[in-house]
């Protein structure tokens, strides 16, 4: 046993888990600070629960500047009922609740990146805190995660869901069924850049049943994008069989991200010009996006080319980037 494991958290539910009906409460982690010295951070959940059944673990807020998700989950958390349930949903609608109060992406209080925190520690960060809770208590708990993302301030996604390739072909395949339930307008095999101390792989390497979205981004949220989230979550509880009646399942266009080769990155600061934008079709080599210095006027911009085919399915949002700046993601479109 890890001495990680041998640390009680120090965050206390005010809910009951295994009681049945509709509790609204909260996670209290202490948080001694210079306006409260025996102050709290209480992370808003809501417990659905009614007898014994599957557990759907429902999360938005991972990243603070992202709003499809909260705005989900904060809805069902008010309008679920107990008697519409077989099962338990736990609803938090901001997973990191200091960057969700402040609209940042990681944490004001120790700048933690909670999607960059597994498996997290009871003794160490805030965030670190939080994401040992979620390892340790409410994971193992669930049966189906559902972990809402977007582009936050700094990206702009076409509106998918999506799920991991898996080692575990029956694990992976429950999950692309979730993503088809979820219905929305796009579906993605999804790669990650860097998969290490993620909520997703901490919650694969359990064997949960893990599904995200981007469903929109520049740290706003549409009633399209808002939309597609309410309408997708109901969606997944009852083709989980946690909620009664039938998923309303729409056409949806399926994307996979085969390689690293989807990802394009600047190489330096500057101005960027969009050539393409979300949804195209792009061809292999070519321009995708031009950036222009700034520091003088006459330099020719340094062009930014695909190196694959497919259509735009990222792209960076502000109108300024940095060196190392995801530029655009492309996706193949699969039967």
């Amino acid at each position: 046993m890890s001495e990680n494991a041998l640390r009680p958290s120090p965050i206390s539910p005010t809910v009951d888990f295994d009681a049945d009906g509709v509790q609204h409460g909260f996670l209290r982690l202490p948080y001694s600070r210079d306006d409260s010295a025996w102050g709290s951070v209480m992370i808003p959940l809501t417990v659905i629960r009614n007898g014994k059944g599957p557990v759907a673990l429902l999360t938005g807020g991972n990243h603070g500047d992202e709003y499809e998700g909260p705005i989900a989950l904060f809805d069902l958390a008010r309008s679920l009922k107990a008697e519409d349930v077989s099962g338990t949903v736990i609803i938090v609608p901001a997973m990191n609740y200091p960057a969700f109060l402040a609209g940042t992406r990681t944490s004001p209080i120790d700048k933690g990146n909670l999607n960059r925190s597994f498996p997290g520690r009871p003794d160490s960060t805030v965030t670190q805190k939080i994401a040992d809770y979620f390892q340790r208590d409410l994971l193992p708990r669930a049966d189906v995660v559902l972990d809402f993302h977007s582009g936050g301030r700094t990206l702009d996604f076409l509106p998918f869901c999506a799920a991991h390739i898996l080692p575990d072909k029956d694990q992976e395949g429950r999950a692309f069924e979730l993503v088809k339930a979820f219905s929305a307008p796009y579906s993605m095999k999804m790669l990650e850049i860097d998969a290490v101390g993620m909520y997703d792989t901490a919650a694969e390497e359990m064997g949960k049943v893990f599904i995200t979205t981007e469903l929109g981004g520049g740290g706003t949220a549409t009633a399209k994008s808002a939309g597609i989230a309410k309408r997708g979550v109901i969606n997944v509880l009852r083709h989980a069989g946690i909620v009664t009646g039938s998923a309303e399942v729409t056409p949806t266009t399926w994307l996979d991200m085969p390689d690293g080769n989807c990802f394009s990155f600047a190489e330096e600061d500057g101005l960027i010009e969009p050539v393409f934008d979300l949804g195209e079709e792009v061809g292999e080599g070519a321009i995708v996006a031009r950036i222009y210095p700034t520091g003088r006027t006459g330099a020719a911009p340094r062009e930014i080319r695909a190196k694959m085919g497919g259509i735009l399915c990222a792209r960076h949002f502000p109108g300024l980037v940095k060196a190392g700046d995801c530029v655009v993601v492309i996706a193949v479109v699969v039967s």
